[in-house]
């Protein structure tokens, strides 16, 4: 019947986990299970902590650098979306996790934030119908001035920007017609400034927004007031462009660049050090000439055109009272003088003398009356002679070099001496020459342009590199340390919550292994159970065990009859059944 009792207990026990997590607990005390239930809690805090300070590193920046309201205002919809977010250090910056930055931009971008403290071409969407020009006006120059404040807030110098805008009513007088002006606010971050190129973007940026601006209209000032606008540079009235500058350090940092990739393979990289100084000449200049060869020489002498004229006269003397007209001799008469030609005279005749009487100077014929008269002669010529011209148009260009000094130091070559250290020895001549020969011709070396190099050869100091702070004093290190130690204890307080208090809890909870009386045997092969496991060096034969149970029996006899007896009732009363 006991027997039956015990097996039908832990049919039942066995049968329902839920029953038996109620024996478990049943077993421990009101203490014990406070105790249990405390412990299980504290370790599941600790790991939601742990979880916690895992994420803290996957967020990533949201936006910074806003003003108060639009952070407000984006905190209050990171809210309604229920996001998590927090700060930075500093407090400029608002942190999401790093899957969702891209998302909440964009989904906070279509409630149009951030704002940027600018309203718009988004106010012309909510005007009411009816609205005066006035309004609308206002309205219009209002968003105007907020689109230009966004673009000008994004140079990387200007943290905001704000900008007036003043655009007279059109007049139909030409004369009292007035042009529009710009007033610009920039706030700057601290350390920065805005140098002449970026200023007068600005204005043009300005100027090109609004109708029949010009860029000398708008003006600039900065947060401390400071006139933008008019601000020269000095080296730009001296006549110094930086362009120039900044080119000259290109040309002698490309020579420097083609020097050492040609030094390298041979010293070695690190042995050599080179510096190029760049003459260059940025004057502009132009040049017209025109020269012309005449042709003097008689083989080169060549004529374009020859004109030549005679002409001869009589001057007849006066004669007579002077100013009476009366006076004056009558005009002889004159008569053909000359015979008529002979008819069938042959045309080879000789040419006709001159009659006597008749004149005849430079082909001209004068009449007999004329003889003994002054006469006047006048000989012109004129000869046109071919010319060499040249016309020559020479514009030099800008930026070319003038001269080129370049200075190389080499390192001298280590050697390992007998004694096994290293010793410097100092090139040879014949490889100091090939050194600076290839110089010369990665330089670009002209001798008559006046280029200048030299070359050393001397030792390198060697410079011991500054190794910073001790390791236990490295921000990174210390950092990393710390957040070492903070999982560290975490992970302790878990580990003795979890091993010293809930594991002797969980063994306290389990079912003890049954003890079974059912027979003198069993008891005497527990005994000697034990007593094989104080003495394991020894292994006893079946007749020294045989005999060790019979004297325990024996034992337990003497000492305690009644349990015999009980026993031998048992062994009777099972026999019996």
């Amino acid at each position: 019947m006991a027997a039956a009792g015990t097996e039908t207990t832990g049919t039942t026990g066995a049968g329902n986990p839920l029953d038996r997590a109620r024996e478990a607990l049943a077993r421990l005390s009101n203490r014990q299970k406070v105790v249990l239930m405390v412990s299980i809690a504290a370790v599941i805090a600790l790991l939601v902590a742990a979880a916690t300070l895992l994420r803290q590193s996957e967020f990533r920046i949201l936006f910074s650098n806003i003003t108060e309201r639009d952070g407000g205002a984006i905190i209050a919809s990171l809210e309604q979306m229920n996001i998590p977010f927090k700060f930075n250090e500093s407090g400029s910056a608002i942190l999401v996790p790093s899957n969702r930055v891209h998302d909440v931009r964009l989904r906070l971008a279509s409630q149009g934030l951030p704002r940027g403290g600018a309203v718009g071409f988004e106010l012309m969407e909510s005007q009411k119908f009816g609205i005066s020009q006035f309004a609308e006006q206002v309205n219009y120059q209002r968003g105007l001035e907020g689109e230009l404040s966004r673009t000008i807030q994004s140079v990387a110098a200007v943290q905001a920007a704000r900008v007036h805008l003043a655009i007279p009513k059109p007049s139909v007088f030409m004369r009292e017609e007035l042009k529009p002006s710009a007033s610009v606010m920039l706030n700057l971050y601290p350390g920065r400034s805005l140098d002449a190129a970026q200023i007068a973007g600005i204005q043009n940026l300005v100027a090109a927004s609004v109708p029949q601006l010009a860029a000398s209209s708008v003006t600039l000032l900065d947060q401390s007031g400071t006139l933008l606008s008019q601000m020269k540079s000095k080296l730009l009235e001296a006549g110094l462009d930086p362009t120039q500058v900044k080119y000259i350090q290109e040309v002698e940092a490309s020579i420097i660049k083609r020097v050492e990739d040609i030094l390298a393979p041979i010293v070695g990289p690190g042995n050599a050090r080179v510096q190029i100084a760049a003459d260059i000449d940025f004057s502009q200049s132009e040049q017209t000439a025109e020269s012309h060869r005449p042709n003097t020489t008689p083989p080169e002498i060549s004529i374009r055109s020859q004109q030549t004229s005679e002409t001869a006269s009589t001057n007849p003397t006066a004669q007579g009272v002077p100013g009476a007209l009366s006076n004056q001799p009558p005009v002889p008469a004159t008569a053909p003088l000359t015979q008529p030609a002979v008819p069938g005279a042959g045309a080879a005749a000789t040419p006709a003398q001159p009659l006597p009487g008749q004149l005849n100077a430079a082909g001209v014929q004068a009449p007999i009356a004329s003889v003994g008269q002054p006469i006047s002669t006048s000989k012109n010529s004129t000869i046109n002679y071919e010319l060499d011209k040249t016309i020559r148009h020479v514009k030099q260009s800008v930026g070319t070099v003038k001269r080129l000094s370049g200075a190389v130091v080499v390192n001298q070559r280590k050697e390992i001496g007998k004694d096994g250290k290293a010793v410097n020895k100092p090139l040879p001549d014949n490889e100091l020459k090939q050194i600076s020969d290839l110089v010369k011709e990665a330089m670009g070396y002209s001798k008559e342009r006046g280029d200048t190099i030299s070359v050393a050869n001397a030792p390198f100091t060697v410079v011991e590199k500054d190794e910073g702070p001790p390791l236990w004093r490295d921000p990174e290190t210390v950092s990393l340390a710390k957040e070492l130690i903070k999982y560290g204890v975490i992970a302790a307080i878990i580990a003795y919550l979890l091993l010293g208090v809930v594991r002797p809890l969980v063994k306290t909870m389990l079912p003890s292994p049954p003890e079974t009386e059912a027979s003198v045997g069993g008891n005497i092969d527990l005994v000697a159970g034990e007593e094989e496991d104080e003495a394991k060096e020894h292994v006893p034969t079946a007749a020294e065990l045989f005999d060790k149970k019979l004297a325990v029996a024996r034992a337990l006899a003497q000492q305690d009859p009644h349990i015999v007896a009980n026993i031998i009732k048992e062994w009777t009363g099972a026999n019996a059944s």
